[in-house]
């Protein structure tokens, strides 16, 4: 069904009780109440052991051309009823509070807010929905590209996923969280225009069954294609894929590089390791051998182990689709509001499930290195007004198993928050691409290797400090004390 309606902004891209919750505290005259909201998640996805934080790039444009178009309050009035009052005011909302974030490509862990935004309660609840749907989709497959970088190490990383991918946004932005989790390069062409991703690309089976056979279909391709990669498994590919590219490499000769060959079917280890004689008996030692074929981090892992000669990896809808975990989980949670009296009073979610109650206040969040080792000791959640950094001892414990501490010295507290908005203004310069994915190579070094591991890793510790810590269990006992008198 088509509607007469425009689509020319994002303010709609929200859930509907956003909007019924802004027109609540509209009515109810609390809508420009100062609210604190954080965004975090409760479970590092895969079973990895460090998440890598994407989306700001676009959170930012977002932010900064929120509106209600004239199509939008149109729609809100004739389809959904909306009041005119309410919707005069909608008409002229623009974003005026705080944001601050953790930089694009920071590692990221459970229960620690990756963005904190200060704004008008009713601005900080319309905006819930599509920061979610930024962050929790971007970071998924950032750290999915990242958890196979691992595996692959300095060889080459290519994304092949636009095709498989949940609709075109999906593939654009997917493409980018992937290249900022340590990928080289992309299959599509227009994520490469958009953000300046190195492209990769050779030619499918069905143009070697347009020309009806090989020999002819590679010869056409290198007509116009110097730079040579020639896809071997369309028949039988050490009988005829191999031979006709190496064939027609030897016929072409410098006028042609002969890059690669690419596998995408068959047994992997066994064809790579054949094609690989192959090549190099026939004087090709440096053409690569570029493989495909629903690829992901554990396959790639035993293909290695195996010694397949295997020397870059096109990997698309197991990355893409995040396939083995469908969400990231992040949420959006109220810590801190204006009361009646214009004092910030803090609030808690209190649940049945001890990993969903919420840790209230305006916090900020550290990354304690020791200057020793030069690795992170954990990350350290402080309130608002504490400064760790001025502390020579630290104690870090376990906020749910607290007989789990150490004390720190001789250490940085590095704040992972920056100012992205103030009152509505963006103050922020967003880094370029390169600098992004560099930052997580960076990130990684500070991390030792038992939280990298593939299987298994060791949980990283992500600690409340103790003024924190004791806010909480305050909180808790107010709630709990509150229920009790009813």
């Amino acid at each position: 069904m088509k509607t007469n309606y425009k689509d020319d902004g994002f303010a709609l891209h929200t859930d509907l009780y956003q909007i019924n919750m802004a027109e609540t505290y509209w009515e109810d005259n609390i809508h420009n109440r100062k609210a604190v909201f954080e965004v975090y998640f409760r479970k590092l996805p895969f079973g990895n052991g460090y998440a890598v934080y994407a989306g700001l790039e676009r959170i930012v444009e977002y932010i900064s051309n929120f509106q209600f178009t004239k199509s939008d309050i149109e729609y809100l009035q004739n389809e959904l009823g909306y009041e005119e009052d309410f919707l005069a005011y909608l008409q002229t909302l623009r974003f005026t509070g705080t944001i601050r974030s953790m930089k694009e490509g920071e590692l990221v862990f459970h229960n620690e807010p990756m963005l904190r935004i200060e704004a008008p309660l009713a601005e900080g609840q319309l905006i819930e929905t599509a920061i979610l749907n930024i962050v929790n989709y971007q970071t998924l497959i950032a750290t999915k590209a990242s958890r196979m970088k691992q595996v692959i190490g300095d060889q080459t990383a290519i994304e092949f996923g636009t095709r498989r991918a949940q609709e075109m946004d999906a593939a654009i932005w997917g493409t980018r969280a992937a290249f900022i989790g340590g990928f080289e390069a992309t299959s599509n062409v227009r994520a490469g225009k958009l953000f300046g991703i190195p492209v990769s690309g050779t030619h499918a089976h069905s143009m070697v069954q347009a020309y009806r056979d090989e020999y002819t279909a590679f010869h056409k391709y290198a007509k116009r294609h110097k730079d040579c990669t020639f896809l071997v498994d369309t028949y039988d590919t050490l009988k005829s894929g191999v031979p006709t590219a190496i064939k027609v490499a030897k016929e072409l000769g410098d006028k042609i590089n002969f890059k690669a060959i690419r596998l995408d079917s068959g047994d992997l280890a066994y064809l790579s390791k054949e094609a690989r004689k192959m090549l190099d008996e026939a004087g090709f030692k440096q053409t690569k051998i570029v493989a495909s074929n629903d690829l992901d981090e554990y396959t790639i892992s035993q293909l290695k182990h195996q010694g397949a000669k295997i020397d870059a990896w096109g990997i698309g809808t197991k990355l893409i689709t995040a396939y083995d975990q469908a969400a990231l989980g992040a949420v959006y949670k109220l810590v801190s509001i204006e009361d009646d009296h214009g004092n910030m009073v803090d609030t808690i979610k209190i649940s049945g499930n001890p990993e969903k109650v919420t840790t209230p206040g305006l916090k900020k969040v550290y990354r304690i290195i020791n200057l020793t080792s030069n690795k992170s000791e954990g990350d350290y959640i402080a309130m608002d007004d504490e400064k760790p950094e001025q502390q020579e001892k630290l104690k870090m414990f376990h906020p749910v198993h607290t007989y789990i501490s150490k004390f720190v010295t001789n250490y940085e507290a590095k704040e992972l928050h920056h100012d992205i908005f103030v009152d509505g203004k963006q103050v922020y310069e967003l880094p370029g691409i390169l600098e992004i994915q560099q930052d997580v190579k960076e990130n990684l070094l500070f991390l030792w290797d038992e939280y990298k591991r593939l299987l298994n890793p060791e949980e990283y510790p992500v600690d409340l400090s103790q003024k924190c810590w004791d806010n909480k269990m305050v909180n808790i006992q107010q709630v709990k004390e509150k229920v009790e008198a009813r």
